[in-house]
């Protein structure tokens, strides 16, 4: 019955839309808004089956009286996202568009409609400058139908600017920003309004040039103030979504801060922990995620820490002993942020941080958490970056613990493993000398160098082997990289593309040929150190440290006898005595030391 008096009233519809019968036109559209409410899906797809929805819009006229009625048919059938609707004609009058809010209404649904095909033809036409300067001229009239008309203005802008770059970038160039932050002070209390403005906020946030704008405004204080009032899950979800592009920008960072965004996620946080339904555990994930991120901040980092004494700084701190593992990770990842200056870190330090993250680290040897492992390793790298720290962290026993992931075959863990017992060595000698023994340590080391397919590994392992040399300038350490095979690493190393890698690795082979020449010298030949060597002399583009540091290199290899048949082949006599006019004074006088070397035993 339902469908046959709605098919009636399409007929009927058709029929007196050609002779302007006013009367039985109304009488129509009655029908149909009647349908619409009964069962608005089945009358929309009804409404498009029967070919009615080109005819609407030639319906629309200011004097006439079905003309708020048709506007509203649109606006029930744009709804129903399956609906394709018709490009409005080109013959439509633009000042017809500005001066009636139904037909108004009518076109913005046609902008905002996700299948709408014809942006592109509006795009030209000006038509979100139009709907944007109508935003401006209406957004502190809080009147219902202003709100209604407000709330499809801000549905076009999310739509037209969804998946877009070019068309965000016109929308920025307009200036909508700061009328939408405002829009959203005056309107928080329309749920409609307020839901369309924050997407349209996130899908305009995607682009970098949005942020300066964003950070001119008080769009910081907004979002605190409507997120403070939200009770569900999903309204809440919504505001991160539109948190967490604007936290990556630094000025934006500060200003959450300062409106007292941590606080929120404070208690986000504490409602969620214990909670086992899925959206407490997305709104945990969530929460303290967003916190960790606006810990990257110089500035804000730096209020939240308050020299160590600061409530925030505390509460996250305790959450690193936590049952629950998101908040283990984002506990270490914010002392690993905390962690971004010396004062910071030697504060933390003394104060106890280095053992709970040490008892979280050997918690997570058996469970396997690799991002808790990750964060945590972080963590200690970045607390050892202080000389003070190292001899600490060091009694504390954090290379013994570190070491139990040594047979992790996550790269991650592998690097940041990597870097935090480099931190650890850096002028410890003793710590150096215990590590650089340590057969299993070499061997795993001596593996990952040849790690092609993860460089970061690969270049901490050979940084980590050439630092248990320099830093323990021992000649069992040597003896150890050698018999593990790590000499030929170090030579490849030496022609890295980064100055301080062929510095390091330059410098540790001077002290593996000074301190045992006869065990090295197989390896050296094997791996064509001399012809290196040669080739970073006769490099223009060679640092004058590297320069030198080769020099050096050359002078203790010649009491190798086949190494100075190598040397004396490549005719080194004549690329050093160039270097005697070399304009830094080290690299001349260690030429002409070298010079005199080369030719006396030639």
């Amino acid at each position: 019955m339902f469908s046959d008096n709605l098919s009636e009233a399409l007929e009927k519809l058709k029929l007196a839309s050609t002779d302007s019968a006013t009367d039985s036109v109304e009488s129509c559209l009655d029908c149909l808004l009647k349908a619409l409410a009964k069962n608005h899906t089945e009358a929309s797809m009804k409404i498009q089956e029967m070919g009615v929805l080109p005819l609407l819009p030639t319906l629309l006229n200011p004097q006439s009286s079905c003309t708020p009625k048709v506007a509203n048919i649109i606006a029930e059938v744009a709804k129903n996202g399956e609906v394709r609707f018709p490009s409005p004609s080109t013959q439509d009058n633009p000042d017809f568009l500005c001066s009636h809010s139904s037909v108004l209404l009518f076109y913005t649904f046609f902008l905002s409609h996700p299948f709408y095909e014809g942006r592109s033809a509006v795009d030209l036409a000006g038509g979100a400058q139009i709907v944007a300067e109508h935003i401006k001229s209406l957004y502190q009239n809080t009147e219902p139908e202003n709100e209604k008309l407000l709330t499809v203005f801000c549905g076009m802008l999310m739509n037209y600017s969804n998946d877009n770059d070019s068309l965000q970038a016109q929308l920025i160039n307009m200036g909508v920003i700061p009328t939408l932050v405002k829009l959203l002070g005056i309107h928080s209390h329309n749920t409609a309004l307020t839901e369309m403005c924050l997407i349209a906020f996130g899908n305009l946030a995607e682009l970098e040039s949005s942020k300066e704008q964003f950070a001119s405004t008080n769009i910081a204080e907004e979002l605190v103030r409507l997120f403070q009032k939200q009770t569900e899950h999903e309204k809440k979800e919504m505001i991160f979504e539109v948190l967490a592009p604007l936290a990556e920008n630094d000025v934006i960072k500060l200003q959450l801060v300062e409106a007292g965004l941590v606080e929120c996620l404070l208690e986000v946080v504490a409602q969620t922990v214990d909670g086992e339904r899925e959206e407490d555990i997305a709104q945990l994930k969530t929460a303290s995620d967003l916190m960790v991120l606006l810990l990257l901040g110089d500035e804000s980092m730096q209020k939240l820490f308050e020299g160590g004494k600061g409530s925030v700084f505390q509460r996250v701190l305790s959450w690193i002993p936590s049952h629950n593992h998101q908040l283990q990770l984002a506990g270490a990842l914010a002392i690993a942020n905390f962690a971004r200056n010396d004062g910071n870190c030697i504060h933390m330090v003394d104060t106890g941080i280095v053992q709970k993250l040490l008892e979280l680290l050997d918690r997570h040897v058996e469970e396997g958490n690799v991002t808790v492992q990750h964060a945590a390793l972080s963590a200690l790298r970045n607390l050892a970056i202080p000389v003070v720290n190292k001899s600490k962290m060091l009694s504390a026993g954090v290379a013994d613990v570190v070491l139990k992931f040594l047979q992790s075959e996550m790269p991650p863990v592998q690097f940041k493993l990597l870097g935090t017992l480099r931190m650890l060595i850096d002028t410890q000698a003793e710590a150096a000398d215990q590590l650089g023994t340590n057969g299993k340590l070499v061997e795993r080391l001596v593996e990952w160098c040849e790690a092609k397919d993860h460089a970061g590994v690969m270049g901490e392992s050979n940084r980590l082997l050439s630092a248990l040399i320099r830093h323990s300038k021992s000649k069992e350490v040597v003896r150890t990289v050698i018999q593990g095979g790590g000499v030929k690493h170090l030579v490849t190393m030496a022609t890295s593309e980064h100055m301080i890698m062929q510095n390091e690795a330059l410098v540790a082979l001077g002290l593996i040929a000074g301190l045992d020449l006869g065990k090295s010298e197989k390896d050296f030949v094997g791996a064509s150190l001399v012809s290196v060597l040669h080739k970073l002399l006769s490099d223009e583009r060679s640092a004058p440290e590297i320069k030198y540091n080769s020099m050096i290199l050359i002078c203790a290899v010649m009491g190798s006898e086949p190494l100075h048949k190598e040397v004396q082949s490549l005719a080194f006599i004549d690329v050093v005595s160039k270097l005697r006019a070399h304009e830094n004074k080290t690299v001349s006088h260690q030429a002409s030391l070298t010079e005199q070397r080369l030719t006396a035993q030639s």
